[in-house]
């Protein structure tokens, strides 16, 4: 394997959803004043949806359903994003019912309504939802240099999508574009 495609493939791992989003998430949080065990909690809370999703995802694999736990395949993503939806949706009522319609609530909100864009585009794009979620993160802590931080690895995730051949140029700036109105969404909202 080429050095290229083995950057490619880490920057990828780097920038993948279940670990950024927890990360920025948490950024977000100590940025705006939350006290180090909300931090830790809120990083705890966002790890075992993560454990979730992995969860799934090798499940379906063992299942023979998938052929690997990154959900490549047109069905495979599909039913991904139905399950993300699903756990989103909850996770969503869990937070609006436990502290009511703050930032995280909105923020779970909103992926769920990513996913569902995503859903709905899935004929015409494979929307990156990599970049997206990416893009996301880099919109959430207040800190100056987190925000460079998560822009610069959202420009790496998207430039590795597109050398692993895992997303056309289209569907890759979609992702950006979905990224960054989610991202505006919330710090309006």
């Amino acid at each position: 394997m080429s050095a290229k495609l083995t950057l490619a493939r880490g920057l990828s791992l780097l920038g993948h959803p279940l670990l950024v989003v927890p990360l920025a998430a948490m950024l977000a949080a100590a940025s705006r004043g939350a006290d180090a065990g909300v931090v830790r909690g809120l990083g705890w809370w966002l790890a075992v949806l993560a454990v979730v999703v992995l969860g799934y995802s090798r499940w379906q694999v063992w299942r023979g359903r998938w052929a690997h736990v990154d959900a490549s395949g047109r069905g495979e993503r599909r039913d991904l994003n139905r399950a993300l939806l699903a756990l989103l949706v909850l996770a969503t009522s869990v937070s609006a019912w436990a502290q009511g319609p703050g930032l995280p609530t909105r923020a779970l909100a909103l992926a769920a309504a990513m996913i569902v864009l995503a859903m709905l585009l899935a004929r015409w794009l494979k929307l990156s939802l990599h970049v997206a979620f990416t893009t996301l993160a880099a919109w959430l802590p207040l800190w100056p240099a987190a925000v460079a931080g998560l822009l610069l690895l959202a420009l790496a995730v998207a430039w590795s999508r597109l050398v692993l051949q895992r997303h056309r140029p289209a569907e890759v700036i979609a992702g950006v574009v979905l990224g960054s109105v989610a991202g505006a969404v919330l710090r309006i909202a």
